[in-house]
């Protein structure tokens, strides 16, 4: 025993030996070096070194493993061994427990062994090495008394074999089977300190066998593939109770905290420990790459610790003596990674680290640091960071900011990152200073090209609205000449009532295309026969609102006849309703219906099938350059103003040019304001020139329907009454002179500014909620100021005009207007005009139209004018006040009037006459004048319209429960009389708004119809929760008053009428037709 551990020592002493030449062999190779005296260093030291070396483990080769086989049993030669699959079971032959060798075997059982004898205790031997064979746990039980812990297999472990024989392929194998913790060095012996140096590596048997010793080449077994473990299993921890005094002990726990259950095992003989040293050995766990905070710290003390100390260990100290002898046999391996460790903890300037020894060599044996493998500078940091014991302390002083550069060659890495840095930020720099000529080219390439192609698109665009133009006026040239032969024939209206406003205008109307879509009584054009109807419709309509209409058209030969039980004609061939398909895709564009058509190709081409070969023109609203694009695509005359003409006269500014020109009366006022200095500088002066007028207005250029005004008051004025007093003073005929004036000017313009900033306000508070965002408007748009009529008493009428292609003018229609509660909105309308004679007004008419024609314009056109009795001689004054260039909801309205009485307006002698009744008698001589008395005075009617009334509670109920609540409450129409009330719809879906008109003989009459009416309908549909939002109120309010000059009016008549006829009795027989036509025209002027 004593020569085996003298043997066992000398080897040991040689392999460290060896390890130390080659270490020292590979310093003089990487530090080989010129001399100062120019000489090579000599190379045979080296050779001497090597030679030395192999002749030492020659020699002692032979006595070693003779030693070492005498104590340590290898595996017998096996000629054929058996092959199976690595999925098959390991042997299905087992031997009886009684051929096993027992745990303490005698010495005469060494001696020698049957074949068979050795074949089954190779067998067994290879049992007890594999501790995930079944029969393991059971062997290791039966020989030894020691009961093992369940241990599951682990996928992606292969199983290494010996490759020269058991002690020496032990030295080169690493088993990956076990855990981690579970480290399987015991303690030394006594015999074993004294001896020398242990080896590590040595495949110690757990028994002897009286097999002798022979090295065989193994062969890798097919049933020690890679183990394979229940991924479903909770986590669990393995530890390990090291004693010296009991030995060692395997326990079991998980996270549950279970009570770990340990197996003591009886006091081992010497062949034991060195038999469990070997069993254990196999058993080291595989260790995987970790980041710093999920690599777990072994619970078990470290038996083998050192200390480094900035960055340098102390060869001489116990510790480190201690762990470089137990780990002797690969202390080259271990050296690398130290002095890596070592210049890592120099780099970084870290005064003190624990080494874990146990870990470190584990880890080396793994072959886990390698820090020369492709992983990266961080993984090897923390695989080194991993073997100490104080890593989180080390780890944070790393992490600290500039650590690098407080250790060793920290100026030089200093300056290394400095220079980094700089030579990135240059080389960046001088990139980009190369790339910005090439991107500023890029650019301008970009730019050009775009230009190039937005030039083209607008010469393109601008050459096609330059051919529609052209078309458009050689179109009106054939259309002006051939106008009364067109007139007199069958012919197709295309109805395009489209908005052609600005963009902003557009955007800011709420519910644009129900708005242009309140002029369906266009439809009613039908009630001549040679005329058939094309409608353009900007919204959806649903099955309801087209049968309404059908139903409605069908009532003219009812009307014609007096007698509503009349069939219906079958008018549905000559109108057609079509919508555009755009109208799916640009639904919430607020884009005018001509723009709609224009982008719907199978509408326009369904409009070109229904036209071929008939005579056709088209009539918009508001011209647009899309109209034009639509008329020159369905190749018909637009019969409507040219669009840029339009836009220049169809403003306040541009109407008041006309107005000029055609020598009509306008109120006093500036046009073409843009600036606020224009805006006082003429305000001042208006006031100054016209000290009756008590109120000015502030009107919008682009602005409709009132929505663009706002008005101040100058009795705000603070110099007012002396202005006043200088007016008095100098008289009307002096104060026209300038020096008279001009004191009053120069105060009024002083205080201008502050009077409008405090009391201008403007009309629709909603679109404009303060004086300042209409000025901005204001000036964007341009505007004027005019002034207000200084009365009481103001009555507004609007009169539709045709401006025909061959020249001529005509009245379609006129009336007074209704307006709500500010009296600069407009909300309907009575008809015929009773407030202006008709001669000044048909002479008015032709002064406009002819002043209009010369201006290029043509088609349909709407005049506002206002009448009022002058405060000074009582005359009746008459100002033109607006021209809206366009097809109007009055004149869609009156379209719907004259079919439903079968009557004509004659606006010449301002009269609604309709046929009278059918004769079924022929009735004498006396009754016949006393019948034409009373059908004279029968065939009169009057009408009251409103435009566009609107109610949010009317979209709570649908068209047909409207007409059946109507026609409970009494309202409808009555085609025999020609009386009653008719409805326009508008729309499908929202069902805001409408348009209602009632015709009665009297205009009293038609007035409490249509106030009566609101009430009803404003009853059945509100609660008294849910009144809702409308004008119903401001409608009905205005009408009370009419109806209160109405009656005052009539009474003024009826004296007069008696007076009158007490004269003409006094002198000739009474004309009662002369009276009656004269008493109702003087009820019509007084209102």
């Amino acid at each position: 025993m004593a020569d085996v551990l003298k043997n066992r020592d000398e080897v040991g002493h040689i392999l460290v030996q060896v390890q130390d030449d080659l270490r020292q062999l590979k310093k003089s190779l990487v530090s080989m070096s010129v001399q100062d005296n120019g000489g090579i260093v000599d190379i045979q030291a080296l050779d001497e070194a090597i030679s030395r070396t192999e002749n030492g483990i020659r020699r002692h080769a032979e006595e070693y493993l003779k030693t070492i086989n005498n104590q340590v049993l290898t595996l017998p030669c096996i000629n054929e061994p058996e092959k199976k699959t690595a999925s098959a079971k390991l042997f299905k032959w087992q031997p009886p427990y009684e051929t096993i060798p027992s745990a303490h075997p005698q010495k005469s059982q060494i001696s020698g062994a049957s074949p068979g004898g050795k074949h089954k205790s190779a067998f067994t031997m290879r049992l007890l090495n594999n501790p995930f064979h079944p029969k393991n746990k059971e062997l290791v039980h039966y020989n030894f008394g020691i009961q093992l812990p369940h241990l599951h297999k682990r996928t992606g472990v292969g199983t290494q074999r010996v490759v020269t024989g058991p002690t020496i392929g032990s030295l080169a194998v690493v088993h990956g089977s076990l855990p981690k913790d579970l480290y399987p060095k015991p303690p030394p012996t006594e015999d074993d300190t004294n001896a020398g140096l242990l080896p590590f590596a040595a495949n110690l048997s757990l028994v002897q066998t009286p097999v002798q010793p022979k090295a065989v080449h193994s062969q890798k077994r097919e049933d020690s593939g890679p183990a394979k473990m229940d991924v479903s299993e909770k986590a669990c921890k393995w530890k390990m109770d090291v004693s010296r005094e009991d030995g060692m002990a395997l326990g079991w726990s998980t996270t549950e905290d279970l009570p770990s259950r340990t197996i003591r095992t009886p006091l081992p003989s010497a062949a034991s420990i060195s038999s469990d040293n070997r069993v254990l050995t196999h058993g080291l766990a595989q260790i995987t790459s970790l980041n710093l905070e999920n690599v777990p710290v072994p619970t078990a003390v470290s038996k083998y610790p050192f200390t480094i100390v900035d960055g340098q260990i102390d060869p001489s100290a116990a510790d480190y003596c201690r762990f470089k002898k137990q780990y002797c046999l690969y202390w080259g391996a271990i050296l690398e990674a130290l002095e890596q460790l070592q210049r890592l903890l120099l780099d970084f300037a870290l005064p003190l680290a624990r080494v874990c020894g146990e870990r470190l060599a584990a880890w080396v044996q793994s072959g886990e640091l390698d820090w020369r493998g492709s992983r990266g500078q961080c993984a090897h940091v923390e695989k080194l960071l991993s073997v100490l014991e104080n890593r989180d302390e080390v780890w944070e002083l790393i992490c600290q900011p500039g650590q690098r550069y407080k250790g060793s060659g920290g100026h030089q890495a200093a300056a290394v990152r400095i220079q980094t840095c700089w030579r990135r930020y240059s080389a960046r720099a001088a990139y980009l200073l190369l790339l910005l000529p090439k991107w500023a080219a890029q650019s301008i390439a970009m730019c050009l090209l775009k230009h190039a192609k937005l030039s083209h698109l607008r010469k393109s665009l601008q050459a096609s609205r330059l051919s529609h133009l052209e078309n458009y006026r050689i179109r009106a040239e054939g259309l002006a000449a051939n106008w009364k032969h067109i007139t007199s024939t069958k012919r197709t209206i295309i109805h395009v009532p489209s908005l052609g406003f600005s963009q902003h205008q557009r955007l800011s109307l709420r519910g644009f295309d129900i708005l242009q879509n309140t002029q369906m009584c266009r439809l009613c054009d039908i009630r001549d026969e040679n005329v058939e109807v094309i409608y353009v419709s900007p919204v959806s309509l649903g099955e309801d609102l087209l049968q309404y209409y059908t139903n409605l058209m069908g009532l003219q030969a009812a009307v014609e006849l007096g007698d509503a039980s009349g069939p219906q004609t079958h008018c549905a061939k000559r109108f057609t309703i079509l919508m555009p398909e755009a109208l799916e895709y640009f639904s919430h564009r607020n884009m005018c219906l001509a723009s709609l058509l224009k982008y719907s190709p199978r509408t326009l081409k369904c409009i070109k099938n229904l036209i071929q070969g008939k005579q056709a023109y088209m009539i918009s609203r508001a011209t647009h350059i899309d109209d034009l694009a639509v008329a020159d695509e369905l190749e018909v005359p637009l019969l409507g103003t040219e669009p840029a003409v339009a836009q220049l006269y169809g403003t306040k500014s541009g109407g008041r040019r006309i107005f000029s020109g055609a020598g009509v009366n306008m109120p006093p006022g500036k046009s073409d304001i843009y600036t606020l200095v224009q805006l006082h500088e003429g305000l001042a002066q208006l006031m100054t020139e016209h000290m009756e007028v008590q109120r000015w207005l502030f009107k919008i250029d682009s602005e409709i329907d009132g929505r663009g005004t706002a008005y101040c008051d100058v009795c705000h004025l603070k110099c007012r009454p002396w202005a006043q007093e200088e007016f008095n003073r100098h008289g009307p005929e002096q104060w026209t002179m300038s020096s008279a004036h001009e004191p009053v000017i120069i105060k009024f313009i002083e205080e201008v500014p502050n009077f409008l900033a405090c009391y201008a306000r403007p009309v629709n508070t909603s679109l404009y909620p303060t004086w300042a965002s209409f000025l901005e408007h204001f000036f964007r748009e341009g505007g004027i100021i005019e002034a207000y009529p200084p009365s009481d008493s103001v009555t507004c009428l609007t009169v539709d005009l045709l401006v025909e292609p061959g020249g001529d003018v005509r009245m379609l229609s006129c009336g007074d207007q209704l307006r709500g509660s500010s009296g600069l909105e407009v909300l309907g309308c009575t008809m015929p005009q009773t407030s202006i004679c008709p001669d000044v007004l048909h002479s008015i008419c032709n002064r406009v139209g002819q002043v209009c024609q010369q201006c290029s314009i043509m088609g349909h056109l709407s005049l506002d004018l206002v009448t009022f009795l002058e405060p000074s001689n009582l005359e009746k004054q008459v100002w033109a006040i607006d021209l809206d260039l366009g097809y109007s909801n009055q004149l869609a309205m009156t379209e719907l009037m004259l079919m439903m009485t079968g009557g004509t307006l004659d606006c010449r002698s301002s009269k609604l006459e309709v046929p009278p009744p059918v004769k079924e008698v022929k009735p004498s001589v006396h009754q016949t004048r006393v019948k034409s008395k009373a059908q004279t005075s029968e065939t009169s009617r009057f009408a009251v319209m409103g435009t566009r009334l609107t109610h949010t509670n009317l979209s709570l109920v649908y068209y047909r429960t409207f007409f059946l609540m109507c026609k409970a409450q009494g309202i409808g129409y009555d085609v025999k009389a020609r009386e009653g009330t008719m409805f326009a719809l508008h729309d499908s879906r929202d069902r805001r708004s409408l348009g209602m008109l009632t015709i009665s003989e009297h205009l009293q009459g038609a007035l409490l119809t249509f106030a009566r009416n609101l009430s009803v309908i404003h009853q059945e549909i509100s609660g008294p929760n849910m009144q809702g939002t409308s004008n119903f109120k401001d409608l009905i309010k205005n009408i009370e008053e009419v109806l209160g000059m109405t009656t005052q009016n009539q009474t003024k008549s009826q004296e007069e009428e008696e007076e009158e006829v007490t004269e003409e009795q006094s002198h000739s027989p009474p004309n009662q037709l002369q009276i009656n036509e004269n008493t109702c025209r003087l009820s019509h002027n007084s209102t």
